[in-house]
């Protein structure tokens, strides 16, 4: 068998396979396509010197190999949110990369770096942007400037991004957040218009329930099967409407026991 002469050492071929794993796992794990996935990697061992490597991403798994070379791993995806700032950041190391601007062993140490550090926003503004998302998209969608129901829209809207992200702390039993969110948001809409704080129900949960929907993960589904990716753009659509099936659940509930 001919075997393509390698421009790089053992250690430095070691210490490559394995930036490009983490460089996989964490976009991946971040929410990234699947596509922006393997050009990332692709490029980032080319600019090593591995013209030929080989990659292999889906949801919940990664491999990375090189060919006509007895080495190959694979690397396992135990979680899956959203945090396209980690997705910028990996995507902002392999350019400099690809410039020369940093090595392969300070690129392996940044990605490590961006792997433990939790570049999320402090839940406190991310409960403030869900009460804004729902309060504003109340109106857009209902079509009605009624303001008291513009600020109960929004309170409930965070309340129920409250109770997805701690409920996402407490288990790991996929899609019951999503469930038991929206049915706090359910509840909570019958308590306000019952007491008479909100004065139409269907607009408050229209507003209420966005902060939960999966439009992230859905269009990305679309953009992979696009993109020739038909099982991870398949399987992250399953996904998408898992979750809204959740979601709907919970509001169904509400409306099954209260009306």
């Amino acid at each position: 068998m001919n075997q393509p002469a390698l421009p790089i050492s053992t250690y430095k071929l070691d210490l490559l396979i394995d930036t490009c794993l983490l460089t996989g796992r964490i976009m991946i794990e971040s929410g990234s396509e699947m596509y922006r996935v393997e050009d990332t990697i692709n490029r980032i061992a080319n600019n090593a010197g591995v013209k030929n490597s080989v990659i292999y991403t889906t949801p919940t798994g990664l491999f990375f190999g090189i060919k006509g070379q007895p080495v190959s791993e694979l690397r396992q995806i135990n979680q899956r949110t959203i945090n396209l700032e980690k997705v910028q950041q990996v995507n902002t190391l392999s350019r400099r990369f690809a410039a020369g601007e940093i090595g392969l062993w300070q690129l392996h140490y940044d990605l490590e770096q961006i792997d433990r550090e939790s570049l999320f926003f402090p839940l406190w503004l991310q409960t403030l942007a869900a009460i804004v998302v729902s309060a504003t998209l109340m109106i857009l969608f209902s079509g009605q400037y009624d303001w008291r129901d513009f600020l109960i829209t929004g309170l409930i809207g965070g309340c129920g991004y409250l109770a997805n992200y701690y409920i996402n702390l407490w288990t790991r039993v996929k899609f019951l957040s999503e469930f038991l969110a929206a049915l706090t948001i359910g509840v909570l809409g019958v308590v306000a218009i019952r007491l008479n704080w909100g004065s139409n129900y269907n607009n408050i949960l229209i507003g209420a329930m966005m902060p939960l929907v999966p439009g992230v993960p859905l269009t990305n589904s679309i953009r992979d099967l696009f993109a020739g990716h038909l099982l991870t753009g398949t399987v992250r659509a399953v996904e998408a409407i898992l979750t809204a099936a959740a979601i709907g659940t919970g509001i169904g509930l509400c409306f099954r026991f209260f009306f």
